[in-house]
């Protein structure tokens, strides 16, 4: 998972990705209040936080993210490659093509091993295109096929990510387009429809993943002392409905994950 991410999407549940930096994740359930954590320590890695991140005596707080060589990255990896064989590593985040430079040299540093990038496509044509050619398949988010209403959502338009959606249909290279599907914003049945007329006539397969809204997003938010807005969505009974025959009638296979 990568850390940083140029769009606020409203039911983000990775919101430790979003920021570039390393940050704290604190559990509060549990917590003594013993102070300990406050009191001064001289670990150089707690010093950005003004706590100290290893004495909780229940182990509550956590440090998300940290600074890593792209190569050394890969050859802790690649010690694993008989359990990767069949399967490989997917690169996510946040938003992975977000660091081009260090994605770019990890992907390099990870050969021969199967690579996924799943992007939110919002970034220049040329770092995708780059990016896309150096993995081996591509999972591209799709949030909202209107460009004012994916504003709203995520806080930028889909331009972009639209732009780099048509690249991809025009390539001979099958990818996967995943869609998260939250309640009342984009599973509406004119949202699904135009993503299917959108992916009709693809040069290479294409397959569609539709993620159901966790009810649980917001559970990090807290932590990460941060406000999640979508509370009143309640997702244990959500059942999303697909207009399937818009994706068999134009031969796009979909799976709801």
């Amino acid at each position: 998972f990568f850390k940083g991410c140029p769009l606020r999407c409203l039911w983000c549940h990775n919101p430790e990705g979003i920021g570039r930096k390393p940050q704290l994740l604190i559990t509060k359930t549990g917590c003594l209040h013993c102070g300990k954590c406050e009191q001064p320590c001289g670990h150089p890695e707690c010093a950005p936080f003004d706590r100290c991140t290893k004495i909780c005596p229940k182990g509550l707080i956590k440090v998300a993210g940290t600074e890593v060589d792209a190569r050394e990255l890969a050859e802790q990896l690649k010690q694993q490659a008989d359990f990767l064989a069949d399967g490989g590593i997917t690169l996510s985040g946040g938003e992975p093509m977000y660091q081009p430079e260090f994605l770019m040299e990890l992907l390099e540093a990870l050969k021969p091993l199967h690579t996924v990038i799943e992007t939110s496509g919002h970034v220049s044509q040329e770092i995708f295109q780059m990016a896309a050619k150096a993995c081996s398949i591509v999972y591209l988010d799709v949030k909202h096929m209107d460009s004012a209403v994916h504003r709203r959502l995520t806080g930028v338009g889909n331009s972009l990510i639209q732009k780099n959606l048509g690249w991809m249909l025009s390539q001979s290279r099958p990818f996967v387009v995943r869609v998260p599907l939250i309640p009342g914003l984009n599973d509406s049945a004119e949202n699904l429809t135009a993503l299917a007329q959108r992916l009709e006539g693809a040069k290479a397969p294409v397959k569609v993943e539709f993620l159901p809204y966790n009810p649980f997003t917001g559970a990090k938010y807290e932590m990460a002392e941060m406000e999640f807005t979508l509370k009143e969505i309640d997702g244990n009974s959500y059942h999303p409905v697909i207009p399937e025959k818009e994706f068999e009638q134009r031969n796009i296979p979909f799976e709801v994950l």
